[in-house]
C-alpha cells in the first residue's frame, strides 16, 4: 500500500500541488476580496452597514459550520470527489454572487460560497498531507499557508483594481474562471484513491482541559482583532482619508504581504526561543499595533495606518506560530488533528466576531449605520473607538494567555 501511494504521489504530485494550492487560494480570496466592496455595496443597495456586513459574515459563518462536515465527508467518501463537489459549489456560488439582483440574494449566495470554501480549505490540506512524502509534509503545509496568506493579500488589491472598472460585481466575476479552472484540474489531474477506514472519533471532552482552553480563547480574540482591520480599514481609508479604491486595495494588502514574509521566520523564532517567550512578544506587538491604529492614522494619515499594521502583523504571525506550538506541545499524535480542528474553529469564530460585533462597535463610534454617508471626522471617531477596544481586548488576552502557564516541553 505504501509503495502504491508513493508511486501515485511521485507521478501526480505537481498537479496535486497546483490544484490544492489554487483551491486554498480561492478560499482565502473569498474571505478578503468582499471586504473592500462593502462601501460600494452600501451605496449600491442604499443599505446600512449592519446589512452589508452580512456579505462577509455569511461566508465566514457557513465556512465555520461546514469545516468539520467537509472533513468527515472527505474521509468517508474520498478526498477527490468531495473536493470536486466543493469546487462545483464554489463556482456556482461565485456566479450567483456576480449576478445577484439584490442584497438578500447576494448574502444567500455568499453563504453558499462559504460552504464550498469549507470543502476547499479542509480537503486541499488533507489531500496535500495524504499525498506528500514524509520528508516533504512540512514544506507542503508551509506552501498552503503561504498561498492562503497570498489569497488574503491579493483580495483587497485585486478588488481595488476591479471595482472602478466593473463595480462591486467584478470582485465576484473574477472568481468564476479561477474556480472553473480549479474544478477542471481537480477532475482531470487528481488521482482517485481508496477510502481508508476511519479511526474512532475522539471526544472533545477528552482533549479539552485548562491548559488548552486559554489557547483557544486567545486565538479567537486575536482573530477578531485581525478581522476588524479588514472590515474597518476600507471605510477609514476610503471615506476617512478619501483614497480611491485602487489605493485602498494596495494599502490594505500591506498586512497580508507582511504575513507572507514573516511567517517562516516566526516559526524559526519559536523553535529557537520557545513558544512562551514568542507568545508574549507576539501578543505585546498585537496590543501595541491595535492602540497605534487608534491613534496614529488620525494624526498622520496613511503613513500612520501602515506603520501600525507593520507592528500588528508580525505580532500576529509570532502569535500564530507560538500559540499553535504551545497548544499541540503535549498532545498525543492521535489527538493532534482534533486539537488542530479546535484551533481552526476558534479562529473562525473570532473572524465572525470581528466582522459582526467589532463592526457594530465601529458603527456606534461613527454614530450612524449609514457609513457611506458619514463624514470623515465621524469615520475617524469610529476608527479610534474600535481600536481602543481592540487594544484593551489584547491586554485581556495577555492576562488569559499567561494564567498558570508553565514552560512548555517539546514532545519527543
Amino acid at each position: 500500500m505504501e509503495q502504491a501511494e508513493s508511486v501515485v504521489s511521485e507521478s501526480s504530485q505537481p498537479g496535486i500541488t497546483i490544484t490544492s494550492a489554487l483551491a486554498m487560494l480561492l478560499a482565502a480570496l473569498g474571505t478578503s476580496i468582499a471586504n473592500i466592496a462593502l462601501p460600494a455595496l452600501a451605496e449600491a443597495f442604499s443599505a446600512p452597514f449592519a446589512q452589508v456586513q452580512a456579505v462577509v459574515v455569511a461566508y465566514l459563518a457557513t465556512l465555520t459550520i461546514c469545516v468539520v462536515i467537509a472533513g468527515r465527508l472527505g474521509d468517508s467518501r474520498g478526498l477527490k470527489p468531495m473536493l470536486v463537489a466543493g469546487l462545483a459549489i464554489f463556482s456556482a456560488a461565485s456566479l450567483l454572487c456576480a449576478v445577484a439582483p439584490n442584497l438578500f440574494l447576494l448574502i444567500a449566495a455568499r453563504a453558499l460560497q462559504g460552504i464550498g470554501a469549507a470543502f476547499l480549505m479542509t480537503l486541499a490540506m488533507a489531500l496535500m498531507r495524504q499525498t506528500a512524502s514524509e520528508a516533504r509534509v512540512g514544506r507542503a503545509m508551509g506552501l498552503l499557508g503561504t498561498v492562503s496568506a497570498l489569497g488574503t493579500a491579493l483580495g483587497p488589491s485585486l478588488g481595488g483594481l476591479l471595482i472602478p472598472l466593473a463595480g462591486w460585481r467584478g470582485v465576484f466575476w473574477v472568481q468564476v474562471p479561477l474556480a472553473a479552472l480549479a474544478l477542471i484540474l481537480a477532475i482531470t489531474i487528481l488521482p482517485a484513491e481508496p477510502v481508508k477506514q476511519r479511526a474512532p472519533a475522539v471526544r472533545l471532552r477528552s482533549v479539552m482541559n485548562r491548559k488548552l482552553a486559554p489557547n483557544l480563547l486567545v486565538n479567537g480574540v486575536v482573530a477578531a482583532v485581525m478581522m476588524t482591520t479588514l472590515v474597518v480599514g476600507p471605510f477609514y481609508l476610503g471615506i476617512g482619508l478619501g483614497l480611491p479604491p485602487a489605493q485602498v486595495g494596495f494599502v490594505m494588502a500591506v498586512g497580508p504581504v507582511i504575513s507572507i514574509v514573516s511567517g517562516v521566520p516566526s516559526g524559526r523564532l519559536v523553535d529557537a526561543w520557545g513558544s512562551n517567550r514568542m507568545l508574549a512578544i507576539g501578543l505585546a506587538l498585537l496590543a501595541t499595533g491595535a492602540f497605534l491604529l487608534a491613534l496614529l492614522p488620525n494624526g498622520i494619515g496613511v503613513a500612520g495606518y501602515v506603520l501600525s499594521i507593520m507592528v500588528l502583523t508580525p505580532g500576529y504571525q509570532l502569535f500564530q506560530a507560538a500559540n499553535n506550538t504551545a497548544a499541540l506541545a503535549d498532545v498525543t499524535k492521535d489527538r493532534r488533528g482534533t486539537v488542530s480542528g479546535l484551533l481552526g474553529l476558534s479562529r473562525n469564530i473570532g473572524l465572525i466576531a470581528g466582522a459582526s460585533a467589532m463592526g457594530g462597535v465601529f458603527a456606534i463610534g461613527v454614530g450612524s449605520e449609514e457609513l457611506a454617508r458619514a463624514t470623515a471626522s465621524a469615520i475617524a471617531a469610529g476608527m479610534r473607538l474600535t481600536f481602543l477596544l481592540a487594544g484593551t481586548m489584547m491586554l485581556v488576552a495577555i492576562g488569559i494567555a499567561f494564567v498558570d502557564r508553565k514552560p512548555t516541553k517539546r514532545p519527543p
